[in-house]
């Protein structure tokens, strides 16, 4: 277990020197937007810093713990030390985790949205389990979960949801799940016992902040007004309070139900057009780079990156890094971590190729 080739311990201490005296500038509060993301970032690269530290003194612990038993064996203190090697492993993989996390809205908060693909019932119901995976991966992780819109389905699960997770770095966690998830197993819909192959689209966005500023003219909307129709409040079926907006030259659509008021479900279904219309421009500028440079884009939204097989055998693999479980009840609990880290490092290797 080695902690020094994490990351330049010495560059973020400097970093972190240098922001201070920034901070302790005269007129540094002239310009508080400036001044506030100087805090931040400073906070955040104080809080790496602890964080590497408290690791190093669990190792130095340890180390110490081993000679002791190398010295006098007792089955007490093996056990705790296998434990304490355990967690420290742990939390380990957790801070390489983040480490990983260095894109420009990792940090950010995400916006969610599960559609089922054709298949009516049967990939309703693979759509209702893929939004339960995901709050069950959200609550181990303290994030807090909105429900934006919820659309349920004819006979079971739903026709579509949009979720906000809210928490540090829940959009560079949750990036890797967009794109298409595949279930295959033996339908409990078919009373021929068959087994059925479903898809459902999972889209991910960073909820972006007031610096970003998008042009969205007003007669380029179309605003209904209609009843929710998901489980959220006393509100919900009483009032036409749920707000949907199509964005009427891309066709993009959102829709909010979340909040009690039409003009709070319309502020935040605005919020969330924004998104998507920033990741439309984000796209459109990757693919003209790509182009100028000679490269080849991976397809991104429509392509199915995972696969989760219930019968004849049971296994979850991911298509673009390889990684891949037996343990498919544990990912369906919301187990996703391995997932994600194997993404985030196959990213990283494919960025920085050797």
């Amino acid at each position: 277990m080695v902690l020094g080739g994490l990351f330049d311990f010495d560059a973020l201490n400097e970093s972190i020197e240098i922001n201070e005296a920034k901070m302790a500038e005269p007129g540094f509060w002239d310009h508080q937007k400036e001044a506030q993301k100087l805090i931040d970032k400073t906070n955040e690269y104080k809080t790496k810093r602890d964080d590497f530290q408290s690791l190093q003194s669990a190792l130095d612990d340890l180390k110490v713990a081993l000679e002791m038993i190398q010295e006098e064996p007792d089955q007490d203190m093996e056990e705790d030390f296998t434990k304490q090697i355990s967690s420290l492993q742990s939390k380990l993989t957790a801070y390489q985790l983040q480490l990983l996390l260095n894109e420009k809205y990792d940090h950010n908060n995400a916006i969610l949205e599960i559609h089922p693909g054709a298949g009516g019932t049967e990939s309703h119901d693979w759509g209702a389990m893929l939004l339960r995976m995901y709050t069950r991966w959200a609550e181990s992780h303290n994030f807090k979960v909105e429900t934006l819109d919820y659309q349920i389905g004819d006979v079971a699960g739903i026709n579509s949801v949009t979720l906000l997770i809210s928490g540090k770095n829940a959009y560079g966690y949750l990036r890797s799940e967009k794109g298409v998830h595949r279930l295959v197993r033996i339908s409990p819909f078919d009373s021929a016992a068959r087994r059925h192959t479903s898809f459902a689209s999972v889209d991910v966005l960073p909820e972006l902040d007031d610096s970003i500023k998008i042009n969205i003219r007003p007669e380029d909307l179309k605003v209904d007004v209609y009843r929710a129709s998901g489980a959220g409040g006393q509100h919900v079926n009483k009032t036409s309070s749920a707000v949907r907006i199509t964005h009427l030259p891309t066709g993009i659509v959102v829709a909010s139900q979340a909040q009690r008021s039409q003009l709070q479900n319309r502020q935040t279904a605005l919020k969330m057009l924004q998104s998507k219309l920033y990741e439309r421009e984000e796209e459109k500028k990757a693919e003209q780079k790509a182009k100028l440079e000679g490269k080849q884009l991976d397809i991104g939204w429509g392509s199915q990156i995972r696969s989760y097989v219930f019968h004849p055998y049971s296994m979850v693999k991911d298509h673009r890094t390889g990684y891949e479980t037996a343990n498919v009840n544990a990912v369906m609990d919301g187990d996703l971590d391995p997932f994600i880290n194997a993404y985030l490092q196959w990213q990283l290797e494919k960025n920085n190729p050797k």
